[in-house]
């Protein structure tokens, strides 16, 4: 369904000035938008159209309840439409929010209410608006420029609006990194030269240096936004999830070697799939067991089993058991032409341990393959994160019990350095 969008403005001139042109002009005028404009003094009362009074206590000048219930009255009734007040005081617009409210507006009326002066009646605010949103810690002289800065982002994910899908796509924030840099002609601007690499003709190389760039430009300019980035498509190589059944402690603190359980295998390995690990390796030195991970393995991905559940067979096919740690990591090395980073994932507290965040900046800049190190029974040995690119801090749900499955810790880590917003 097309976004039904209603601006309430006491400057309906202005409102419509800027949706006569534009990408909002071409969308409205082709269907693909419903905007209107309500002018807010038809709903005030007496000769002079009053739509303002001073504030009680003292101060500027405020807008008025009445008119504005019966501006939003006269665009749809309380359960059909969705209202947002412009105001310094309300949460700050990003790009999940506008998704929301795309998806908002194509359900109910989307009504955008703009103040002006000292801002709106407070009785209003408690009683019809839903969201108040702001565009950022600075005042405005009224409410119609973040109205149209609203609008206008709702715009562009509607399809048709934007000529291309991937212009949209590939937008700062809509994939959780910042825009690559974008060039015309002249090739040569004052001795500015575009770089070679975009007037070479090669795709793939193209690609890879925007991705570069984009990478590049949001950890130097906002590295804020790394924590709710999806990342995988930006790494110059892949990466791996390794689950450790040797060399592990057991409940005494000893080295020791623990068993696999199906669960952790189906499991894990759906959850590597659904992140877009390459690999998700086992590693146990018991030949017996490395056989029983194979078997599973087989049944899933050959015959009956791989017919009857294809979503488990493709998840299936990344399992590959190894002997030893280093026989693994050495596999890795082999197949990405590069020695992996690995990244150790405990539950014990360590002085050298590193914020996930921090490593997951440290990805985005490195050249080679990532290979997440998850510990069975009561977790790593201290030999295995001391050989390690680096330790995660551990895992942490803000009280003292910390006993997460493998399974549960592999799922957390994959969303946060992987997952999508």
């Amino acid at each position: 369904m097309k976004p039904g969008i209603a601006i309430v403005t006491a400057f309906p001139d202005l409102v419509r000035g800027i949706l006569s042109g534009g990408v909002l002009g071409r969308g409205i005028e082709s269907g693909k938008l419903d905007v209107s404009v309500v002018d807010l003094r038809d709903f005030a009362s007496g000769s002079y159209r009053q739509i303002d009074d001073y504030s009680f206590g003292g101060g500027g000048m405020v807008l008025m309840a009445a008119p504005l219930k019966a501006a939003l009255d006269s665009v749809a009734d309380r359960d059909s439409r969705y209202v947002v007040y412009p105001s310094p005081q309300g949460v700050r617009l990003h790009q999940e929010l506008v998704e929301d409210l795309r998806r908002i507006s194509g359900t109910k009326r989307l009504v955008i209410v703009c103040g002006h002066y000292e801002g709106v009646d407070e009785r209003f605010v408690d009683g019809f608006v839903d969201l108040e949103v702001s565009l950022g810690d600075f005042v405005l002289t009224g409410g119609e420029i973040p109205a149209m800065a609203i609008a206008d982002s709702i715009s562009r994910l509607v399809d048709g609006v934007v000529g291309r899908r991937e212009a949209v796509e590939d937008d700062s924030f809509f994939s959780g990194m910042l825009d690559h840099p974008h060039y015309t002609r002249p090739a040569d601007f004052e001795g500015s030269l575009v770089p070679d690499v975009l007037r070479g003709g090669d795709r793939g190389a193209i690609e890879s240096y925007r991705r570069a760039e984009a990478v590049r430009r949001t950890i130097a300019r906002r590295p804020d936004i790394v924590a709710g980035a999806g990342i995988m498509p930006y790494l110059r190589r892949g990466v791996y999830v390794v689950e450790l059944h040797h060399p592990v402690l057991d409940r005494n603190g000893r080295p020791g070697v623990t068993s696999i359980t199906g669960t952790d295998l189906h499991d894990i390995a759906r959850a590597c799939l659904t992140y877009g690990v390459r690999k998700y390796i086992i590693v146990t030195p018991i030949p017996q067991q490395r056989e029983v991970i194979k078997k599973i393995a087989s049944h899933w991905t050959e015959g009956y089993g791989a017919s009857f559940n294809p979503d488990r067979a493709e998840a299936m096919r990344s399992v590959k058991p190894f002997a030893s740690l280093a026989r693994a990591l050495e596999w890795m090395g082999e197949r990405e032409r590069r020695e992996p980073f690995t990244i150790a994932v405990t539950a014990r507290p360590r002085e050298d341990a590193a914020h996930w965040i921090s490593l997951k900046s440290r990805l985005l800049e490195m050249e080679s393959p990532a290979a997440f190190l998850f510990g069975t029974g009561h977790g790593l040995t201290d030999d295995v994160m001391d050989a390690s690119g680096a330790v995660m801090t551990p895992i942490s749900g803000g009280c003292e019990y910390n006993h997460l499955s493998v399974r549960s810790a592999v799922g957390i880590v994959l969303d946060r350095f992987f997952g999508f917003r």
